[in-house]
């Protein structure tokens, strides 16, 4: 997964001023699309998206500065239909417009080319497992409402704490297959999982195949394929998130699994009365990253002749 993404940033670089093509070059480095995005969001902590803006604008704003051309030329240079358009990009990036920039020099926010490196210590193992699970239901309560990275997300909060304690006993008769209990899911995200974008919540449980949803709850159809489990316990949600991110820094580049799209489900287990702390379970569909195998048997070859 490393090098794939390093050689992203390559064709990045090589195609600055044109539109990328993500899914040939996923397929090409045998991956996908959707696990590309979600690895580079992860890892370099912005999407894809935002980084090759930045980087396009580093670039163009070397031009304006230089004077090598007027700022039309500049901007169609760098895949701007217009002079306007390309000014709006580059004062996002900058906090200026581009002919302040060439009057004044400055102000310049440089985006550094970026180069992953991978460093796995496993001083703390992930308590994790892979099972394969058929098709079931989600059925629960569900609202559109912007992804927060960290800490409580009020509009989910304000979700759940809008439930009736007898909607939550309903809720937990109704679960009848695994995942267990009361669930947590994030469905339709996107796939650069940028803060602020929207996906669909849904707090309710999990239900067999077939199973018929009350008419006053939603639903979500998850096909059959498989998952890994991960297990979290302490405070809430700080420890669930930093487990969600330890799964793209650690646990996917050390294991020959991809994500796959599909609902990311949240299962609470235990928690205390006032929910300061709570053990979990992370649900993520996965499926086989053939990049991995492929870089394992590399690896494993070079240290036999070693």
């Amino acid at each position: 997964m490393i090098s794939a993404l390093n050689r992203l940033v390559d064709l990045v670089e090589e195609h600055l001023t044109e539109e990328l093509d993500l899914g040939e070059l996923a397929t090409s480095l045998g991956t996908t699309e959707y696990h590309l995005r979600r690895m580079f969001s992860s890892l370099a902590g912005m999407p894809l998206s935002e980084y090759v803006r930045r980087r396009r604008m580093t670039v163009a704003a070397a031009a304006v500065v230089r004077g090598e051309d007027d700022l039309l030329g500049i901007a169609v240079r760098h895949g701007y239909g217009s002079a306007e358009a390309f000014g709006r990009a580059f004062r996002a990036v900058h906090g200026a417009g581009p002919g302040d920039v060439r009057r004044d020099g400055g102000p310049l926010r440089t985006q550094p080319q970026l180069r992953f490196h991978l460093t796995v210590e496993g001083s703390i193992p992930m308590d994790t497992r892979v099972v394969a699970r058929p098709a079931f239901r989600l059925v629960g309560h569900a609202a559109r409402v912007p992804l927060i990275h960290q800490g409580v997300n009020p509009h989910i909060q304000q979700i759940v704490t809008a439930i009736p304690p007898e909607e939550h006993a309903r809720l937990k008769a109704l679960s009848n297959t695994e995942p267990p209990g009361l669930l947590q899911v994030s469905d339709d995200l996107d796939p650069d999982r940028a803060e602020g974008s929207e996906l669909t919540y849904l707090y309710g449980v999990a239900v067999a195949e077939g199973t018929p949803a009350p008419g006053d709850l939603d639903a979500i159809d998850v096909p059959a394929g498989r998952w890994a489990v991960f297990r979290t316990a302490g405070p809430y949600p700080q420890a669930l998130q930093s487990a969600w991110a330890a799964t793209a820094t650690e646990w996917f580049p050390s294991n020959p699994w991809r994500l796959r799209p599909g609902p990311e489900i949240v299962a609470v287990l235990e928690r205390a009365d006032d929910f300061s702390t709570a053990t979990c379970e992370l649900w993520l569909p996965i499926e086989p990253d053939s990049l991995a195998v492929v870089e394992a048997h590399r690896q494993g070859a070079e240290n036999d002749h070693q």
